[in-house]
């Protein structure tokens, strides 16, 4: 495999946090409590969504979508940092870490694509409510997940591919775990296609679903003001509260991180400030960790859900 790609690197060495052993320790803890409540938190949204007849709506099929998602992309990299963090075994094999890379990149992607599905479900439940159940066949909200799915995996093959075929002249990563534009930093080749297709990628995967969720907020808002009843409004404002702070929070890190790729060459190569650290934490751990949470305080068919499910298997 280092033949076919021109390296000389058989391993990469996430450094993390190391030389901060207190540290690392506090780190250690935070992460294991945030991926267990991310386990149970989006295991009991899939499992409410799937077994409450009343949440067999596109709006759930979607959240339940997104709750697997969240799975997933951290089951990617949280166990693997967990181990660095507690061992001091930090480094990570060349097909790991482009495996990490590949659902890294795949399940941030889908997520993009499937918060817009969500604000055009949104906007077709609020502003077309008539019309809502022929618009949001199951058929149609099915192809639409489908198609999130699907486009994230090819955007993220095509973009680790790109970036496992250049030549590496180093193989330290000062992250946590193998971010794409890390390794970029690391090449001793040029990196202009890369920089091209990830533009092209923020283009797709960002901004364009960005402005399906403005536009669908923006005639929200319109139709919601125009209501006479203001327990309409309330309970229309509530069905979109919890969408909207997950995309305040998923965007604002995302377009942090991945908005403006970096070239590799930076004085001070591989010194990463603390905060970038930080928010690629946030990023990783904290957003999957909040969905769930955000959705089930805010959505009382959420909690009447979990408090019927958990009902019955005390009952039984």
């Amino acid at each position: 495999m280092d033949e076919i790609n021109q390296t000389f690197v058989s391993e990469f060495l996430l450094l993390g946090l190391s030389g901060y052993p207190m540290t690392e320790i506090i780190y250690f803890a935070l992460i294991l409590v945030m991926y267990l409540v991310i386990l149970i938190g989006n295991g009991v949204l899939i499992i409410a969504s799937i077994f409450d007849s009343r949440l067999h709506i596109p709006m759930y099929f979607f959240l339940g979508n997104l709750s697997f998602l969240d799975i997933c992309y951290t089951s990617s990299f949280v166990p693997s940092t967990l181990v660095s963090l507690i061992s001091k075994k930090r480094n990570i094999s060349f097909t790991g870490c482009t495996v990490q890379m590949f659902f890294g990149f795949a399940m941030g992607s889908t997520e993009c694509f499937l918060l817009g599905m969500m604000a055009f479900d949104r906007y077709v439940a609020i502003c077309n409510p008539l019309r809502y159940p022929i618009i949001m066949s199951k058929s149609v909200y099915v192809l639409m997940a489908s198609v999130s799915w699907l486009s994230g995996g090819i955007n993220s093959m095509v973009q680790t591919s790109l970036a496992m075929q250049l030549p590496f002249c180093r193989n330290i990563i000062n992250n946590f775990t193998c971010e794409i534009l890390a390794v970029l930093k690391l090449a001793c080749a040029d990196i202009s296609l890369n920089v091209i297709t990830m533009m092209i990628s923020n283009m797709a995967f960002l901004v364009l679903p960005l402005l399906v969720i403005f536009s669908s907020y923006t005639f929200i808002l319109y139709t919601i003001l125009r209501m006479n009843s203001a327990t309409g409004r309330h309970k229309a404002f509530s069905t979109c509260s919890a969408h909207m702070t997950v995309v305040i929070i998923f965007y604002g890190t995302v377009f942090f991180v991945y908005a403006k790729p970096k070239s590799q060459k930076q004085p001070r190569e591989d010194k990463l400030q603390i905060s970038d650290k930080l928010i690629s934490i946030f990023y990783g751990v904290v957003t999957p960790m909040l969905n769930p949470i955000i959705y089930s305080l805010r959505n009382k068919d959420v909690k009447a859900a979990v408090k019927y499910l958990l009902n019955k298997k005390t009952i039984q």
